[in-house]
């Protein structure tokens, strides 16, 4: 009798975004670019709620452990992407794929949670403001977060396990710049149905859950907040929902379009991943500092500190 040949594929090759050399170089600088922004952008924001006390309240405590999960996600991916941009050979073996797949989910489950959790907060704060402080509490704060951490690490774990449970036997090419389970799972050389159910449930847990509970919390604070006689009031209720609003927006709509709708081209989706994967941890430091005066006010304060030529004298 004839034997199959049963290898186990040992390493994976990420064809990446574009084949054509000057394309790779522009995609270099310009993911270099959005990963320096990145970096900055979330270390000075953990920075400036740190050093500064009238930022020490839960939607920072809980914007905080949202920058550290961008910062975590986006180390976790663009600095491999870098270096296969300037590499011919884009090889990634199988526990380094595994781990980065295992990574990548951790901290964008992470952040799905993390975003529910926020918009509760606002609610607390514009539906309930006179009970916020005993609602509120350090011990609740500290509680949610590692609770969306946990959560964060559960769904990662299961999915990460019905992805590469499967058998890889026959292609190693991964239409992909980095390892993500819907590209990894058309190389498995069985059926994937199972899998992919899986997966597709552990979405709705993680990513359809916390939607809903973001929705039924801001529809509640629309309704506080249209029930406020000053228009200056109705303006800084909003105010303070529109930045988280807007990563929520962000976030969630490009992580919904790939885990949670049918399969469209490669392309698209690995149009999709960049922006999720990429862009977006770069913009929500700019979202939350932008649109917070008291974020901008910090910054200013630290800058002041820092300036040499605003030292005053005493007499």
């Amino acid at each position: 009798m004839r034997q199959i040949n049963q290898t186990q594929v040992t390493e994976f090759f990420l064809l990446g975004l574009s084949d054509d050399l000057h394309t790779q170089k522009l995609l270099f600088i310009l993911f270099l670019g959005v990963y320096l922004v990145t970096v900055l952008g979330n270390l000075l924001l953990i920075s400036l709620v740190q050093a500064d006390s009238q930022l020490h309240t839960p939607m920072y405590f809980f914007l905080c452990n949202l920058s550290l999960a961008d910062l975590c996600f986006s180390t976790n991916i663009v600095p491999q992407a870098l270096a296969h941009l300037l590499s011919r050979k884009k090889a990634i073996s199988f526990i380094r794929c595994a781990a980065q797949l295992l990574l990548f989910l951790i901290f964008g489950c992470t952040q799905c949670a993390l975003l529910a959790v926020m918009s509760y907060d606002r609610y607390v704060a514009i539906c309930n403001p006179l009970h916020y402080h005993s609602v509120m509490t350090w011990i609740v704060c500290v509680r949610l977060a590692a609770g969306s951490w946990t959560s964060g690490v559960l769904v990662s774990v299961v999915d990460t396990t019905f992805t590469l449970r499967l058998p890889y036997r026959g292609g190693n090419s991964i239409a992909h710049f980095f390892c993500e389970a819907p590209a990894l799972l058309v190389l498995a050389s069985t059926d994937t149905h199972t899998s992919e159910m899986a997966i597709f449930f552990m979405g709705v847990v993680i990513l359809l859950i916390p939607v809903s509970l973001i929705l039924v919390s801001y529809g509640r604070i629309i309704v506080t907040v249209v029930k406020i006689k000053s228009a200056a009031g109705r303006l800084k209720a909003f105010s303070t929902c529109g930045s988280h609003l807007m990563v929520v927006i962000l976030f969630y709509g490009s992580a919904i379009v790939t885990y949670m709708t049918p399969k469209s081209s490669k392309e698209q989706e690995k149009l999709v991943s960049v922006f999720y994967a990429v862009v977006t941890p770069m913009l929500n430091p700019l979202i939350y500092s932008l649109r917070n005066k008291d974020v901008k006010g910090a910054l200013r304060k630290l800058a002041t500190r820092n300036c040499p030529c605003g030292v005053r004298t005493t007499h």
